[in-house]
């Protein structure tokens, strides 16, 4: 089992910056994809962006490309994602994610493949 933490929320104006971070525990080793999702208002959960667990390709939502970059520390068991440019519709509800139970090579961008989730962090970016 894997148990995660995030951190760093806060509110933000448009073009502002934010860094939300989350920590795992729970396994020895940190051999497994992670992700960042959001939720806003109303909305379904949505994929943000995903880091394998060695130093690889990350993969990005089309709508944060270029403006977001998630990055990850294992030997402090912490992935981290970085908004800069951060617009009104970034506002959500954002959550960690681990796919610790498979041996996947590369991450995925799908809800129901992710086994650990965080409580979520509020991101707010006022006009």
């Amino acid at each position: 089992q894997v148990q995660l933490v995030e951190s760093g929320g806060g509110s933000v104006q448009a073009g502002g910056s934010l860094r939300v971070s989350c920590a795992a525990s729970g396994r020895t080793s940190s051999n497994y994809p992670m992700a960042w999702f959001r939720q806003a208002p109303g909305k379904e959960r949505e994929f943000v962006a995903a880091v394998p667990w060695f130093a690889g390709r990350t993969y990005y939502a089309d709508s944060v490309k270029g403006r977001f970059t998630i990055s990850r520390d294992n030997a402090k068991n912490t992935v981290y994602l970085q908004m800069n440019s951060l617009k009104p519709e970034d506002t959500a509800v954002y959550y960690c994610a681990a796919d610790w139970s498979r041996s996947r090579w590369t991450p995925s961008p799908l809800i129901a493949d992710y086994d650990s989730w965080g409580q979520g962090t509020q991101v707010t970016v006022s006009s």
